[in-house]
């Protein structure tokens, strides 16, 4: 199958791509187009990815898993690489890009950047390959927006050795994942521990009857006298540091990500626009039409060109959290207002399935409140617009 380059991109951005970044960029488009878009409507209407396992080794040999992380069988690319990259697999579908996000900048992340050495050796190369699959442990059902309340402990017994309980939810990956980053209250503080799925005491119950993100595996994580030894605590890292630094990771590529899917109902409503005829000619020749399909082109437009700053400040080393939350804000709300203008445009057809534009709709819906609600990242901003903080 033959990926058509896009044809929304009127101001010229690629031209601020390198011919490496370029290249990243198509071989994903690629992978996408030929491994997931033909299926990805029928896992969402079912709510089951066919062969998941055998997606995230295709995944894993093309690098994308942990990409931007450094050593460990990981790809060491570009934060640009990594944006584009997630660019494209949310353009197919969230629920895929929340595969690679989850398992790249949550789960390897926490470990590349918190593990001890024996902890990297052991999970990072088989997660890189895709041979093994990782979730991220925080959410809970009494602690979203405030993680500091989280009720999951950890103690410490006189044999060095970890007993959990507790509960996790909304987590991806959670029922297929080999390994859990699971976040829990100690004596010392919130601290990370690495608990492999097999562990006696743990469970990772499916979460049914979504109406978004149903083609990801979400998932409860249920903790019940888990014992670990005492190397599978994060050696160094007290607090919230830990987990809110892999989030930060996670939301910069939905800052790209979002820009993925708006792209995908840009291109629907373009090319219905074009072929569907009204009073004689196509909707895409009345004004009022010509007005949705301009206003959609130029919010994508932006956001695009926040998502690549943002990407070489990343690079630079210069990224500031705030900056995130300023990308995660704007791109996620202006990519649902793309994607139901565009349902606007396909009238009846936009709610079907055999169109992609409701997909994403509904898919958005969840990343508007993933990694930070729209509240959490106002006050991100607000604080640092004003130095005054008014979380509580």
């Amino acid at each position: 199958m033959t990926v058509t380059p896009p044809t929304t991109d009127l101001a010229g951005i690629d031209d601020l791509l390198t011919h490496d970044e370029i290249a990243v960029r198509a071989s994903v488009r690629q992978l996408c187009a030929d491994r997931v878009d033909p299926y990805v409507a029928d896992w969402f209407e079912r709510g089951e990815v066919d062969d998941l396992r055998g997606l995230t080794k295709e995944l894993g040999a093309l690098g994308l898993l942990g990409m931007h992380l450094e050593g460990y069988g990981c790809a060491g690319m570009s934060a640009v690489d990594y944006g584009l990259a997630c660019l494209e697999l949310e353009a197919s579908d969230s629920g895929i890009r929340s595969l690679v996000s989850v398992q790249g900048s949550l789960a390897m992340y926490a470990i590349w950047k918190w593990g001890s050495e024996d902890q990297k050796q052991e999970w990072l190369p088989r997660m890189a390959a895709g041979e093994a699959i990782g979730c991220f442990g925080l959410t809970e059902p009494d602690a979203g927006s405030d993680p500091g309340s989280m009720r999951t402990r950890a103690r410490q017994e006189p044999s060095g050795d970890w007993v959990l309980d507790g509960r996790k939810m909304w987590i991806t990956n959670g029922s297929v994942a080999d390994v859990a980053v699971v976040w829990a209250q100690t004596e010392d503080g919130v601290r990370g521990f690495v608990v492999p799925t097999s562990a006696p005491g743990f469970s990772a119950p499916l979460i049914k009857h979504k109406m978004s993100l149903r083609a990801s595996v979400t998932s409860e994580l249920v903790l019940d006298g888990v014992r670990l030894p005492a190397a599978a605590a994060f050696p160094d890292v007290r607090g919230l540091k830990g987990p809110l630094s892999c989030l930060n990771e996670a939301r910069y590529g939905i800052v790209w990500g979002a820009m993925g899917a708006a792209r995908s109902a840009l291109e629907a409503a373009l090319t219905y626009a074009g072929e569907r005829t009204q009073f004689g000619k196509p909707i895409a020749a009345f004004q009022l039409t010509q007005q949705k399909l301009v206003e959609m082109d130029l919010e994508y437009t932006k956001g695009l060109l926040l998502a690549l700053h943002l990407g070489r400040r990343k690079d630079a080393g210069t990224l500031r959290p705030e900056q995130v939350s300023l990308g995660k804000l704007n791109n996620v709300r202006e990519a649902i207002e793309i994607c139901r203008t565009a349902r606007t445009v396909l009238g009846a057809n936009g709610i079907s399935l055999e169109f992609r534009v409701i997909r994403h709709a509904n898919n958005l819906e969840s990343v508007l409140t993933y990694e930070g609600t729209v509240e959490m990242h106002t006050l991100v901003i607000g604080q640092a617009l004003t130095g005054i903080p008014a979380f509580r």
